[in-house]
């Protein structure tokens, strides 16, 4: 009976310290739904800006130039600054980011609320990626890749979905997605505030930080980085396709205009996804790795075949097709990457992995 006590003590315990991991799970979550939110509203743009495919497409990629130069000059700086220091202001330009959403007049708008939100996932992403790997419990790094992976995917999904239901459903479709977003970051950043540092030595001084361009893969574990680097970039291609273009398929080719609509299939490859890193979390990361590379093929043909022959059917199975592609590809090469990583640049090769 002793016994059993011990045991349940135990787990609740072990329960109660995943909490804080959990909260900065919250934060990748928050962060990457930001990164969609305008997913279901590009062609409510399109209508009221009057920009053409290819514009849409450039404010998309726009992403990149935020994303990169987070990755590139700050990559490393929640090694540095600590997780918590590097977090919060990455939240406040989520904010900023937000605003000029909101308040958005014309196209330009756009490209620069674009880029300040990736610069702001770019940042936090490292931070928290980093922060869930030490504050896991003990040296599990398969649960803390599961977990920071199912945080990325549901909050990849979560953005489109809420966007296109307020949008088709809520008044100011264009605006009441970013007022809820701009209140559930301030949430976040209460909780995040709370969380304990693991930075043992931060840098307190601010001409201390380094901001040198630095892709921060050591010598030592560059040949095992190429795998799992370009399996992410395989299964980012195709979720990048859902995240800017897969409302305009349904519109222009199934005839399917609903924002709530266009929202709940990009919402379902990466609800899919995170139910899928749950289920395969016994998958050794290779084999995971390999089988999210082989259900990319089946995935793009019911692309293809969905606009071929119109289907919405067809389309639905190549999404669900994709989400277990994309998790396991994800999930796989992350986990590689978080157990090869030294301790001391664990956020920089997590950065060096993203900008891939």
């Amino acid at each position: 009976m002793s016994a059993e006590i011990v045991g349940r003590t135990s787990r609740r315990k072990k329960m109660q310290s995943m909490s804080p991991a959990r909260s900065a799970g919250l934060l990748i979550a928050l962060m990457f739904t930001g990164s969609t939110l305008l997913t279901p509203l590009y062609g409510l743009y399109r209508r009221e800006f009057g920009f053409s495919e290819i514009t849409l497409t450039l404010v998309y990629a726009a992403n990149v130039i935020g994303n990169l130069g987070a990755l590139i000059f700050f990559g490393r700086l929640s090694d540095q600054i600590g997780r918590r220091a590097a977090s919060l202001p990455a939240i406040a330009v989520a904010a900023i980011a937000t605003l000029v959403f909101l308040f958005a007049r014309d196209v330009v708008w756009l490209f620069v609320g674009r880029i300040l939100s990736a610069l702001a996932i770019g940042v936090a992403a490292a931070a928290a990626t980093a922060w869930i790997a030490e504050l896991v419990p003990g040296d599990d790094k398969p649960r803390a890749s599961a977990l920071a992976t199912t945080a990325n995917f549901i909050g990849i999904g979560i953005g489109p979905l809420v966007a296109g239901v307020l949008a088709q459903y809520a008044p100011a479709p264009l605006h009441t997605s970013y007022v809820v977003y701009f209140v559930l970051l301030a949430l976040t950043a209460w909780r995040v505030a709370l969380l304990d540092e693991t930075v043992q030595r931060p840098v307190t001084r601010f001409r201390e930080i380094s901001f040198r361009p630095r892709l921060g893969v050591p010598r030592a574990i560059r040949k095992q980085f190429i795998a799992p680097a370009l399996s992410a970039f395989a299964t980012f291609a195709l979720i990048g396709y859902y995240a800017a273009l897969a409302p305009t398929l349904l519109s222009e080719d199934l005839g399917v205009t609903s924002p709530a609509i266009a929202g709940i299939v990009v919402a379902e490859l990466f609800f899919v996804a995170a139910v899928s890193v749950v289920a395969t979390h016994t998958l050794r990361s290779r084999t995971a790795m390999l089988m999210g590379l082989a259900l990319l093929v089946p995935s793009l043909a019911c692309l293809l075949l969905a606009q071929s022959f119109e289907s919405l059917a067809l389309l639905i199975v190549g999404t669900t097709i994709g989400g277990g592609a994309s998790a396991l590809g994800y999930r796989g090469s992350l986990q590689v990457v978080n157990g090869i990583a030294p301790e001391d640049q664990r956020a920089e090769v997590i950065a060096s992995y993203m900008i891939v």
